[in-house]
């Protein structure tokens, strides 16, 4: 089945082709699997790794400044607790405000304040210019979408290139228009794609805030600062200290959290910002919070108590993930290396791969995949409004499923993408 020449086939080859596929994949349909590579949630055994965070204070809820834990307060959180942050981060703890479990909370949190009653004082609030919008990379992360919509900011999508966002498009667009108020970034092991931001991407980026409009902000979400796959990781430049050079330091709010370093749902998630706007996002937490869950953040500060601990740790990880892994690539090697009916990138680090099929054909590959058994993100989710122009993406999670189900899924998968190619080919 010489799929590399699927433009130059007759239609009665074609025929053969989808009949054969067609006898396969239902073969496959018989076997009624349940297999699912949709999200990108730790493994049992990953979490298996943080299972000492259980019972490692003993009886000494006792922050490092003598704060009782276990009551009510400190909107910012414990030293201890901003040391940890400042360690995944790579910045200085005076400059870190320390949340509960997710960072993704933060970031609707911020975002809301920005919009409703502004970081910068009432003036500041986005929704006094009517109409928002916000810069996308794409493909991109999908619940980064759904803040947007959940505040009815219209997302404008931005190409992703090897290095980061298109920056010539990007500094167009805020160029141009001044109700542009901000851009996702997810800088190192960008969700889908495993790109790192280059370090003029990172540059470029800390210099948005001196040609955007008012009160722009970068959303730098920071979630696999430390998830690395491979030894001697790309280095992500510092954007905290590139806004210092050149004085844009308000510019950007950076987001991480340990969600998937220890207890998905028993973290802590961390916020990285100007003082300025720290100010304004406490004004708005003091309205709503007494404080967040800081027994949980000297546990994990107990646990991890520096950065060469945190990176000791994800080593674990990175042992656990890295055979995951492998059975997709190689199943993508094998399955299309010599055709041109899917194209993706080996990531070097993060939770996902990014599979591109031709265009027109991730819908009908996932839908075939579902009818197989075998669950997929939905296509186009990785774009704003769940709209892939080209209904070419695919995002692949392979972190929770066993190695042998992971090969599994991936046979499916391959077998999808190849009956929904030459369907497509069928009706061109």
């Amino acid at each position: 089945m010489q799929l590399d020449q699927l433009d130059q086939a007759t239609p009665e080859q074609l025929k053969q082709w989808e009949a054969e596929l067609a006898n396969e994949y239902q073969t496959i349909v018989e076997q009624k699997l349940s297999l699912d590579l949709t999200r990108g949630k730790p493994s049992p055994e990953q979490l298996n790794l943080s299972d000492a965070l259980d019972g490692i204070l003993k009886g000494d809820y006792r922050a490092q400044d003598g704060t009782d834990t276990r009551n009510y307060g400190g909107l910012d959180g414990v030293p201890e607790g901003k040391q940890l942050g400042a360690n995944l981060m790579g910045v200085s703890p005076d400059n870190v405000l320390v949340g509960g479990n997710s960072s993704l909370t933060l970031m609707f949190q911020v975002m809301l304040t920005a919009h409703q009653f502004g970081l910068a004082g009432p003036e500041s609030a986005w929704k006094n210019e009517g109409e928002v919008k916000f810069l996308c990379p794409v493909p991109g992360y999908d619940r980064h979408h759904t803040v947007c919509e959940q505040l009815g900011i219209e997302m404008i999508p931005v190409p992703m290139t090897e290095n980061g966002p298109d920056m010539d498009k990007v500094e167009d667009l805020v160029k141009q228009d001044s109700k542009i108020k901000g851009i996702w970034c997810v800088p190192k092991y960008s969700n889908p794609t495993g790109v790192v931001y280059s370090d003029d991407t990172v540059k470029r980026i800390a210099g948005l805030g001196k040609i955007a409009g008012a009160n722009f902000r970068v959303f730098w979400d920071n979630a696999y600062a430390v998830h690395d796959l491979v030894d001697n990781p790309p280095e992500l430049a510092c954007v905290m200290s590139a806004c210092e050079r050149q004085g844009t330091e308000d510019s950007v709010i950076q987001f991480a959290s340990t969600s998937k370093i220890t207890h998905a749902g028993a973290g802590v998630a961390f916020v990285n910002a100007s003082a300025a706007n720290l100010k304004g996002f406490k004004q708005f937490l003091g309205s709503c919070t007494i404080g967040p869950d800081k027994v949980n953040q000297i546990r994990h500060s107990r646990f991890l108590p520096d950065r060469d601990a945190l990176l000791q740790h994800m080593e674990g990880h990175a042992k656990l993930l890295k055979p995951r892994f492998a059975a997709v690539l190689d199943a993508l090697d094998q399955a299309f290396s010599d055709n041109d009916l899917g194209h993706w990138q080996a990531p070097k680090g993060g939770y996902f791969v990014s599979f591109d099929t031709r265009p027109g054909c991730a819908r009908e590959t996932v839908r075939l995949a579902s009818e197989a058994g075998v669950k997929l993100t939905p296509a186009g989710a990785t774009f704003p409004y769940g709209k892939d122009p080209e209904d070419r993406n695919i995002r692949i999670a392979p972190s929770v499923p066993s190695v042998s189900e992971v090969k599994g899924a991936m046979q499916v998968f391959v077998i999808c993408v190849k009956l929904a190619s030459v369907r497509a080919q069928l009706k061109a």
